[in-house]
């Protein structure tokens, strides 16, 4: 019952009155802000940059892997027609090198994903660090005491979201990221 009294609830419209935003006493605007945390990442040319050099990473692993795969599959089939010819212990001797080299590349191949995403991660990281300022100098400029990410606001009013204005001030302070990625460490290319 009372589920269903929440969905009516959200289904009527909200009054005139209720549709502008709250003001203090005093006729300050509340001290509530919102953003969305990956539209300032996607939309920013600095958080562009970062994803650049994920799907760069990302790209020439997955083309060195293809070549990989492929030289490992000619050996294989190589090693496959001498079977007729070779003893069998040459033969299990031979086959046992190849897996092993197989099982070493997969690994190897492995950690450089693994290095890619942790590069990824910490470019996100530094990506965050070095908004806060930013959306600091919007926190003071607009009184506010709190910035939520909008996601876990359950109702709130557009004027309160400064996603738009946020990626404008990060464009004009970050730049293209060079400078925040400096301290990051370029993934090895594979």
């Amino acid at each position: 019952m009372k589920r269903l009294f929440a969905i009516l609830l959200m289904a009527l419209p909200l009054p005139m009155a209720a549709q502008t935003p709250p003001q203090s006493t005093d006729g300050a605007a509340m001290a509530i802000l919102t953003v969305v945390p990956d539209r300032l990442f996607e939309e920013t040319e600095a958080g562009r940059t970062a994803t650049d050099r994920y799907q760069q990473a990302s790209q020439a692993l997955l083309n060195e892997n293809r070549g990989l795969e492929a030289a490992l599959a000619t050996e294989e089939r190589v090693l496959t027609e001498k079977r007729a010819t070779l003893p069998v212990e040459d033969f299990r001797r031979m086959a046992d090198a190849f897996d092993d080299k197989a099982q070493q590349i997969r690994r190897d191949q492995d950690a450089k994903s693994l290095r890619i995403t942790r590069q990824r991660d910490l470019d996100r990281q530094l990506f965050f660090q070095a908004a806060l300022p930013v959306l600091a100098g919007l926190m003071r400029e607009k009184r506010a005491l709190v910035i939520l990410d909008r996601s876990s606001v359950f109702l709130s009013f557009d004027v309160i979201d400064i996603t738009d204005e946020a990626v404008v001030e990060l464009n004009n302070t970050l730049g293209d990221g060079t400078q925040v990625f400096q301290s990051a460490p370029e993934t090895p290319a594979p």
